[in-house]
């Protein structure tokens, strides 16, 4: 059995703590606050720590699953918690401002850890604004010569967060 260490990342309420509970199976480590700047404008609290949870794949792999902080202000936890890591899963909340631009933010941020690991990214909230496509975020991507999966999920749903951790840990296309 193998144990395996996923990052979840990615901007406030892009879905990185609901994700991780949806399909923990132990009680998940949630270091949520009362959000005190203009978080509280998008929801009631925030991560300032990390989540974490475990999943056992069905070859009896386990899976530590590892939810960074949102918030710029706490990024001394990205470095920290991408120490270990297997991969990177990027939520982007497809309902923001500019996600395009939260996609290049957090590719740079996890620059280290996404040169030598896969990266899926799973476009949320796709059910409030359609735009941008999928395509855009792969043609985005491109620019920065990074050929990654790019699915639209619901981090509410169990089985799109399974999609994307099989997808990261699913063996590379020679």
């Amino acid at each position: 059995m193998k144990q395996r260490k996923v990052i979840f990342a990615g901007p406030v309420g892009a879905g990185k703590t609901t994700a991780i509970c949806a399909v923990s199976e132990v009680e998940p480590v949630v270091t949520d606050a009362l959000a005190s700047d203009e978080v509280r404008d998008r929801k009631e609290t925030t991560t300032v720590a990390m989540d974490y949870g475990r999943v056992s794949l069905k070859n009896g792999d386990r899976v530590h699953l590892y939810g960074t902080p949102g918030q710029d202000r706490f990024d001394f936890m990205w470095e920290i918690l991408m120490k270990g890591g297997c991969g990177l899963i990027l939520l982007v909340d497809n309902a923001r401002e500019d996600p395009l631009a939260d996609v290049k933010t957090y590719t740079t941020a996890f620059a280290e850890l996404i040169k030598d690991h896969r990266l899926v990214i799973g476009v949320t909230r796709t059910d409030l604004k359609a735009e941008p496509g999928l395509d855009e975020y792969r043609e985005l991507l491109d620019l920065f010569s990074l050929r990654v999966p790019v699915l639209s999920v619901d981090a509410r749903k169990p089985q799109d967060v399974m999609l994307l951790i099989e997808t990261l840990l699913s063996p590379r296309k020679k």
